[in-house]
């Protein structure tokens, strides 16, 4: 397996949020983690032994992910599956060292495998996407793709989700290529990734307190910003009941319904980098 090999991904990246180490039952079947500044999701009902990891966090937290699944399930028992929303560092970060626990199927989509065996990396972080301290340390952080080609399957076409009965993935790109989202149709609960994230992630503060507020994906790692305001439109769309999203609180009911509509009337405002905007 190939490791990711950048100057961060040697230690712990040194960035906490007030919610670290806190998990959150969204229903009966979804939990959600927050591993430092990124949420793990966990699909399975409480004791259950099926049930499905859905991002990995970041670098040196096989540990701690493990503990809180054991925490959730009761047991030390493996997933039926990992699944990805994209491979960014902060949520594959512990994908590797989890494989060596459970060996288990991966699913991403299509177009991010090439990040997930070897074959890509993904562009540096843009330090002049905003003037908050996180843009302006994002090229010291991991962009190495990985190689877990040994383990990764490519979504089904048919978008179903695998061992998630009555979800559906959808391609939500801009952020990544290959970005997913996984909903669910039957009571409105998505899980977003980062196709919109519940906190300006730009801003080290914010992050830290984990102020609420809607915004667009991540700017310093987001590459294609014409695909990211489709997809946010796109998730809009179902106006869904729940969201949970790759970074900060979840979001619900009506808040929910009236911050994705500003984020897709307002996207210039509210996710372009402010040198991309049209003025």
């Amino acid at each position: 397996m190939k490791p990711l090999d950048n100057d961060f991904s040697q230690s712990h990246l040194p960035f906490f949020s007030v919610k670290s180490c806190e998990g959150r039952e969204v229903c009966r079947d979804v939990y959600y983690w927050t591993n430092q500044i990124v949420n793990v999701c966990f699909y399975g009902e409480s004791g259950s032994r099926d049930w499905v990891l859905i991002d990995c966090g970041m670098p040196h937290s096989k540990e701690k992910i493990m503990e809180a699944a054991e925490a959730r399930f009761g047991h030390d028992g493996k997933p039926k599956a990992i699944l990805l929303t994209h491979g960014h560092f902060d949520h594959v970060g512990a994908l590797q060292p989890l494989l060596e626990e459970w060996d288990v199927p991966v699913y991403a989509h299509e177009l991010e495998i090439p990040y997930l065996n070897g074959e890509r990396n993904y562009p540096k972080g843009d330090p002049t996407a905003d003037g908050g301290l996180v843009s302006e340390l994002s090229p010291l952080y991991p962009h190495h793709g990985i190689d877990v080609s040994g383990s990764v399957r490519m979504l089904p076409d048919n978008g179903d989700v695998p061992f998630m009965p009555g979800w559906k993935w959808i391609h939500t790109p801009g952020h990544t290529p290959g970005h997913v989202s996984f909903y669910r149709e039957a009571d409105g609960v998505l899980i977003a990734g980062d196709a919109f994230v519940t906190v300006k992630q730009e801003s080290l503060y914010r992050v830290m307190i984990q102020k609420k507020e809607i915004s667009g994906p991540p700017r310093y790692f987001t590459s294609d910003w014409e695909a990211a305001e489709a997809s946010a439109g796109k998730l809009a769309a179902l106006h869904p009941k729940t969201a949970v999203t790759g970074h900060g609180e979840m979001m619900e009911s009506g808040e929910l319904e009236r911050s994705l509509k500003m984020l897709v009337d307002r996207f210039d405002d509210l996710a372009l980098p402010p040198n991309r905007r049209s003025h």
